[in-house]
């Protein structure tokens, strides 16, 4: 794909999100929850594939609290290893849904990079939390702005400075890519970009593979814990309340089970204003993700972002109102 084929403002970018997850709801998903009768939901087990994040707590608190029970079934997160596992077993329908980056569903409905597939967005799982990480050794150069990263990388080779995403159409992608080129930074030409899974890019920071990294919640924040990178921005100072994880799934899958596809939405969205609903809840959701079920990391890692307390790694502190939201609208 040529570089200049597409392109979307913001504003377009949420006109055409909203747009395609409405089309892709089918008519009556968000009507009544199930009673009884002709209501009960298609099946009685949902399989939810999951990446270890911070926010796939919906789908974790949802099925740990019960909330799937009060609508008819029960749902079983299954973690995976990346979205290109997500994206297969979404396909191949191993999974019935799953917590995944917009841009995968809305890339398979559109065929980019791979044959279309009819596609459904059920619910938006959140806004904001997430973050660009830069090394800790370009920390210690003194390279902590987009003018000094520009001049550094505009000194050497072009490919010499390795970046990482998450995957190809989704949000990290976009977000590494805007940050870097409003710095006047090509993406594509000035530096080398890879795809690396979430849980992988600390590890790989830290042996050097890239001096910068794109991805979501806790792992830039492990990042400032292990001393190996810092906070250089936010998706929401990028972009504030963007929409970020949705719960998708085939649209194939809703046809054939509008029932469970209610529950399943209804489930997850009432956990999502559990989690949002009190500071306590939000503590009690960061040590259920920490497990090692979940995300298998420090709960330290975790709570102080759910909170809106920053750190950036490099001096500055600061209450974030556009933190990551599952249910509440951000200020």
């Amino acid at each position: 794909m040529s570089q200049s084929s597409f392109s979307l403002t913001r504003r377009r970018l949420l006109q055409a999100g909203a747009a395609f997850g409405g089309a892709m709801l089918l008519p009556g998903i968000m009507s009544n929850v199930w009673a009884a009768g002709s209501d009960k939901p298609e099946l009685d087990t949902v399989r939810v594939g999951f990446i270890p994040l911070t926010d796939c707590a919906p789908v974790v608190m949802a099925a740990l609290k019960g909330f799937d029970k009060k609508y008819g079934i029960r749902i079983v997160p299954s973690k995976e290893a990346s979205w290109a596992a997500v994206r297969d077993k979404l396909v191949s329908g191993e999974l019935d849904a799953a917590h995944a980056l917009y841009g995968l569903i809305y890339g398979l409905e559109l065929g980019i990079a791979g044959k279309a597939q009819p596609m459904a967005n059920l619910l938006t799982l959140n806004q904001n939390g997430q973050a660009i990480s830069l090394s800790a050794d370009l920390l210690e150069k003194g390279i902590t702005t987009p003018d000094a990263l520009k001049t550094l990388i505009a000194a050497s080779e072009p490919g010499t400075y390795t970046f990482a995403h998450t995957f190809p159409t989704g949000t990290h992608a976009m977000w590494l890519y805007y940050w870097l080129a409003a710095a006047g930074i090509h993406p594509f030409n000035d530096v080398r970009t890879v795809v690396v899974p979430p849980p992988q890019m600390v590890m790989n920071m830290r042996i050097g593979n890239m001096v910068g990294f794109c991805v979501g919640e806790p792992w830039n924040a492990r990042a400032i814990n292990d001393r190996i990178g810092f906070t250089a921005t936010t998706s929401q100072q990028i972009f504030p309340d963007h929409p970020e994880k949705v719960l998708g799934t085939r649209r194939l899958w809703v046809e054939q089970h509008p029932n469970t596809a209610r529950a399943l939405t209804a489930a997850v969205l009432e956990a999502a204003r559990w989690i949002d609903a009190s500071d306590d809840n939000r503590r009690e959701t960061a040590q259920v993700l920490a497990k090692r079920a979940y995300l298998n990391t420090k709960e330290q890692y975790l709570t102080p972002r759910m909170l809106g307390d920053y750190d950036n790694g490099a001096g500055r502190r600061w209450k974030d109102d556009h933190g990551m939201r599952f249910f509440a609208r951000a200020k």
